[in-house]
């Protein structure tokens, strides 16, 4: 230990205030036990007096070290001999404190880190005569500090350090990556000066309240560009500031967002194939494609599609059908554009190439001035640059003989153009559409083929004295199901009117052909003079045996008969005989419903020649309503028969004292579903009074020559 210095050793006795004696030696046990050495910088001579555990911790002896500022500097580790330095020159300018810490290097390599405080002393003039101060080795403690600020470095989770007032004091290398700055020019700075956009934001908020409160806050937040990255933050308060860690959540974001889209797109096609499967109108269908691609896709769209009997590709077969914009002022705009633009297109425009290469086409973006250049002068380019789309894609609905119509789809600038991922699920949609279209209007040629062979086999009713006929066929959903169901209403060579309903076993064409013979039988024996309906269903049963054709089948027939007596009350009589069939009904002039059910219906036609036909008949009064019907009214596959007819008869009910056109036209709306199964044929007369003329509502009366008139 060096006796250089004004009294005690190493000067330390200018430090303590000159203690002797007892205080001294247990101040030197003290000093010996922590390992502190001292110093003693006599700033006028020059000359660094050491103690000799100085001299041990800098790698020094009593004949090396050379008692010199240079000696000390040669011990420093090269990247922290400037800050010392500037640190001694402070104190020594200042006549103030030295406190520092550095990296000690010895003459084998070996590091040590050191710690030292001192005081600067001044003569009388104020002069920094000597710096005095102790030194201590903090090497095991630098060296946990190291291992941690080595795992805070190296950690995949930003961090920063910041004191009381958001001064930031550290961060580490993930968090100088997230921001994007070095840290040599965010140290120093505050969290506000070197983050700007996270003022007024969720940011500044939740580090705030963790500060207020305490308590760590944890969020997850987007930081605008441009940076323009997610993160996860944890918010953790000290008593020191607060300790920022954050995770870049940006890629788990982008692919949750990305997966959230992929399920919305799936949702978006499912939704389409279902909301247009379940409509058959081709314009009704059109009419929800634009509902559902905007605003998923698109900010506005027009779908044209191709006339039924025309997939040539020529402009002339198309037709404008709907149109939507998510902005409900721009809709009369963009429907004033699907309705002119057809006519104003020049060869090149994409609608006209989509159409004809049958491939989609696109502007990717600034589309507005290019789609007014592919039109003709005129409004419709005022109307382009009101809508002012910035990207436009037209894309061909595909169906099997070629393209059923075009899918027009088109983004505003706040939008932005189309993306990849948009254009995508933009080909699903119209390929999706297109197969939905095209099956539709496949039902729509093929029922046009089903009803009109259907309603060739179905001729008018007669219009005999005071009976008001009423007939209806409607066709099961199914296009290619060309029902077997029948009405027939005839006169007999007396004036009798006889009515007929029939429904032979099947759903095909197979059936249809059956039906027409089966109907022409009935009609051909009913036509003549007959005993009465039973007798006709017997002789039907012995012609089908004859001609073996194989034919099953429910009918009634049923015949009006009426004597002077009866005509004078008021009264006629309904005379039936039933094959396996649903009972008529009739509607009184009270509003009574009441279903002729007889006993029991007999055998189905075709099942056993020579099977018993049984006669029901009930006396009727003027402006009675009789209902005939097929089963497919009464029963489908969500309603059983005897439910159905119970359901019939109410709605007979609600329906009593109607115009017969109305009645029959609000039964069938009333029983049948959007899409009936099944076919469905419905007879329906009123007796008119017969003391009076015949009503207008009845039509004109037309009867076959032959007939007689009422007597």
């Amino acid at each position: 230990m060096s006796d250089h210095g004004h009294g005690g050793p190493g000067g330390l006795p200018d430090l303590v205030g000159g203690s002797t004696g007892t205080a001294w030696e247990l101040l030197t046990l003290a000093i010996d036990a922590a390992g502190i050495g001292t110093f003693d910088w006599d700033l006028v001579t020059g000359t660094l007096s050491w103690d000799t555990r100085l001299i041990e911790l800098f790698g020094y002896d009593a004949t090396t070290f050379d008692r010199s500022i240079e000696a000390f500097n040669a011990r420093l580790h090269p990247d922290d001999v400037d800050r010392v330095g500037e640190l001694l020159r402070r104190a020594i300018d200042t006549v103030g404190e030295y406190s520092a810490e550095y990296r000690v290097v010895l003459s084998g390599g070996e590091q040590r880190w050191v710690a030292a405080r001192g005081r600067t002393l001044a003569d009388e003039a104020g002069v920094a005569v000597r710096l005095l101060g102790a030194a201590w080795d903090i090497s095991v403690r630098r060296q946990a500090q190291d291992r941690l600020a080595q795992l805070v470095e190296s950690m995949a989770v930003g961090f920063i350090a910041t004191d009381s007032a958001w001064v930031m004091t550290h961060l580490n290398a993930e968090a100088e990556r997230i921001a994007g700055v070095p840290r040599a020019q965010l140290l120093g700075r505050t969290l506000w000066e070197a983050f700007p956009a996270a003022v007024g934001t969720d940011f500044e908020d939740n580090y705030r309240r963790a500060a207020d409160t305490g308590q760590p806050v944890v969020f997850e937040a987007l930081y605008p560009g441009p940076l323009e990255v997610w993160v996860e933050v944890r918010a953790v308060p000290s008593a020191d500031g607060v300790a920022l860690y954050f995770l870049d959540i940006t890629a788990r974001r982008r692919a949750q967002e990305l997966s959230e889209r992929a399920a919305e797109r799936e949702r978006l096609l499912s939704r389409i194939t279902e909301e247009l499967s379940a409509t058959l109108d081709a314009d009704e269908a059109a009419r929800r494609l634009t509902r559902l691609v905007v605003p998923g896709i698109a900010d506005w769209c027009i779908v044209t599609l191709v006339h039924d009997e025309d997939a040539s590709g020529d402009r002339r077969a198309l037709r404008k059908v709907t149109s939507w914009h998510r902005d409900a002022e721009l809709r009369g705009a963009v429907d004033a554009y699907a309705q002119t633009r057809l006519g104003s297109l020049r060869d090149d425009a994409l609608f006209v190439r989509a159409m004809r290469t049958g491939k989609p086409q696109r502007l990717s973006e600034g589309a507005t001035a290019q789609a007014e250049a592919m039109l003709q002068p005129g409004p419709v380019r005022d109307l382009v640059r009101q809508l002012a789309p910035e990207s436009i894609a037209v894309l061909p609905l595909p169906g099997r003989d070629g393209p059923v119509g075009l899918l027009t789809l088109c983004t505003g600038a706040e939008r932005g153009a189309l993306t990849p991922e948009d254009l995508v699920t933009a080909r699903h949609v119209a390929a999706r559409a297109g197969v939905v279209l095209d099956n539709a209007r496949l039902y729509r040629q093929q029922r046009g083929l089903a009803e009109g062979f259907q309603r060739s086999l179905l001729t008018p009713p007669p219009e005999p004295d005071h009976v008001q006929i009423v007939v209806r066929y409607v066709p099961a959903a199914q296009a290619a199901e060309v029902g077997g169901d029948w009405y027939d209403a005839l006169l007999q060579p007396s004036g009798a009117a006889v009515l007929v309903i029939g429904d032979v076993v099947g759903h095909d064409a197979q059936a249809a052909a059956r039906m027409g013979q089966a109907r022409t039988i009935v009609r051909t024996l009913a036509a003549r003079d007959h005993d009465g309906p039973a007798a006709v269903l017997r002789e039907v049963d012995q012609v089908m045996q004859t001609l073996q054709s194989q034919i099953l089948a429910t009918a009634v027939v049923a015949r009006l008969e009426q004597t002077h007596g009866e005509r004078a009350a008021g009264l006629t009589r309904l005379r039936w005989s039933n094959a396996g069939h649903p009972p008529p009904m009739v509607i009184t002039p009270d509003g009574q419903v009441h279903v002729l059910a007889g006993d029991r219906p007999d055998l189905l036609l075709g099942v056993r020649p020579g099977a018993p036909r049984r006669e029901v008949e009930v006396t009727l009064p003027w402006d009675s309503v009789v209902l005939l019907y097929t089963d497919g009214l009464v029963e489908n596959r969500h309603e059983d028969l005897d439910h159905g007819l119970d359901r019939l008869q109410a709605v007979l009910g609600e329906l009593a004292g109607r115009d017969l056109d109305d009645l029959c036209d609000e039964v069938l709306a009333r029983m049948l579903p959007t899409n009936p199964g099944d076919d469905v044929a419905l007879i329906a007369i009123r007796l008119h009074p017969q003391d009076r003329r015949r009503p207008p509502q009845a039509g004109p009366n037309r009867v076959p020559p032959d007939v007689p008139p009422p007597q």
